[in-house]
């Protein structure tokens, strides 16, 4: 079991304590920086909302943004595997244009 590493995390003007992987502190703090502009994005664009509502549609935003970065995930896997058969019938047919 990897060691786990204390941070506090600002969310909205709230600080958060977790205990996170050392490899996986940078991908948790750029992620609160990116809801956090997003929260900022928001504040701009819906004016007088509470934070609640701002962080309610933020989370929306990433779980939609999540949902289709698995799609697209998806996606570049069939493509990966139909290349990866094409790669294997064109190494058959060189090596029956060799034999």
């Amino acid at each position: 079991m990897s060691e786990l590493i204390p941070v506090n995390i600002l969310i909205a003007d709230r600080s958060y304590r977790l205990k996170i992987e050392v490899a996986d502190e940078e991908m948790v703090r750029k992620t609160a920086a990116l809801i956090n502009d997003k929260i900022t994005e928001f504040k701009t664009l819906f004016a007088g909302k509470d934070m609640q509502d701002y962080v309610s549609m933020v989370l929306l935003w990433f779980a939609t943004e999540q949902n289709q970065s698995g799609i697209d995930l998806v996606k570049w896997d069939e493509a990966a595997a139909k290349l990866a058969s094409l790669e294997k019938m064109v190494d058959k047919a060189l090596e029956e244009k060799y034999e």
